[in-house]
């Protein structure tokens, strides 16, 4: 199942907060659900994808560049990242391996979500740190599947 954009597009941007906008911390999950940082600078991909999480239960946090994600990391202490490999300040690559030199974040699913698919750019997530490598749009059945790998490695 590919990720309904242009349904659930409509609902996040009535919620949606502005791209411009700071990405506020996410309280704590419910249950089983993770803690998940959405690192793109297309808002509307971060706040779907930051939707169908939410609904899955999940605390989502949202940054639009790296240097956020990797403030966000430092006090959010995710259990998954979706991070974007095409970032306005820092590639994505980079923010994979500042992410893992974060105390605690060694621990954390890193998932590459890009446009970028070829066998080099897969190569390159793996060297980067990256746990998975999902290409836009991301299928859902593979989105949850990836999770279920975090909460597993996160002992949920």
């Amino acid at each position: 199942m590919i990720l309904p954009l242009e349904a659930v597009q409509a609902d996040v941007q009535a919620d949606a907060t502005p791209a411009s906008a700071p990405a506020a911390a996410a309280p704590a999950p419910a249950g089983d659900g993770l803690r998940i940082l959405v690192v793109d600078d297309n808002a509307d991909a971060a706040e779907m994808l930051q939707a169908v999480l939410e609904m899955s239960g999940h605390a989502v946090a949202v940054a639009y560049d790296g240097q956020a994600a990797l403030a966000h990391a430092a006090s959010f202490r995710p259990d998954a990242v979706f991070l974007d490999i095409g970032l306005p300040d820092q590639s994505g690559f980079e923010v994979a391996q500042a992410l893992r030199r974060i105390d605690g974040m060694d621990r954390a699913t890193l998932v590459a979500l890009t446009g970028w698919g070829a066998h080099e750019d897969r190569q390159r997530s793996s060297e980067a740190g990256f746990d998975a490598h999902l290409t836009k749009p991301a299928d859902l059945d593979r989105v949850h599947e990836v999770l279920r790998d975090a909460a597993q490695k996160a002992g949920r």
